[in-house]
């Protein structure tokens, strides 16, 4: 079997939408999808999901390319790095920047717990750092400078950076089976515990 699959994921990079996702690539393993072709425009978002979904696309039997169509940053930028190959829409934005994590309300932390979650927040940056830097051959100290300057990159750039292999505007040919992953309109519970952002 030969099948191809293409998946649009336009959406930050939260639990509902990487759940929405992962029903998908089941269905491809189920389908015996030889490749996936994973469509990308997110603003990024959870560290642990997006990690999650890289290792995944990474380890998974099928050949997975990926596409930047409108703007991929942060965490969106490890999804894009799980391509064996990766494209680009001529007119996109890859951005990288450092790890952040949202305070809710009135929120109290003890030293020790800031010291837990600064050495949390510094493990996830050297992780995207780490995958960023295998991806397009840079030594990994040079990525984590550039995420902190917040690295911003047009398709050009990112082809010369090693992250694009091609610049093309057909995303997908008549006929493709297609799902589609949008942002959920429902909102995350409020009191949720703060997550790593990037």
């Amino acid at each position: 079997m030969n099948e191809e699959i293409y998946i649009r994921f336009f959406a930050p990079v939260t639990p509902q939408t990487v759940n929405a996702l992962l029903q998908v690539l089941d269905q491809a393993l189920h389908m015996r999808a030889t490749r996936v072709h994973l469509l990308l425009s997110s603003p990024g978002g959870s560290v642990f999901h997006g990690l999650s979904v890289y290792n995944l696309l990474r380890g998974a039997p099928f050949e997975t390319y990926t596409y930047n169509f409108g703007s991929v940053d942060s965490i969106g930028v490890v999804l894009f790095c799980a391509g064996a190959r990766r494209f680009s829409v001529p007119h996109a934005r890859f951005l990288l920047h450092p790890v952040q994590f949202n305070v809710q309300g009135n929120a109290q932390f003890s030293e020790s717990q800031l010291e837990e979650h600064l050495k949390g927040l510094r493990a996830d940056q050297e992780n995207i750092a780490r995958v960023v830097a295998d991806t397009v051959g840079k030594p990994l100290a040079e990525v984590v400078r550039e995420m902190h300057q917040r690295l911003a990159l047009n398709p050009e750039q990112a082809r010369e950076y090693g992250l694009v292999h091609e610049i093309r505007s057909v995303l997908i040919p008549p006929g493709a089976t297609l799902f589609a992953i949008n942002e959920p309109l429902n909102l995350p519970a409020p009191f949720a515990p703060p997550a790593p952002q990037a």
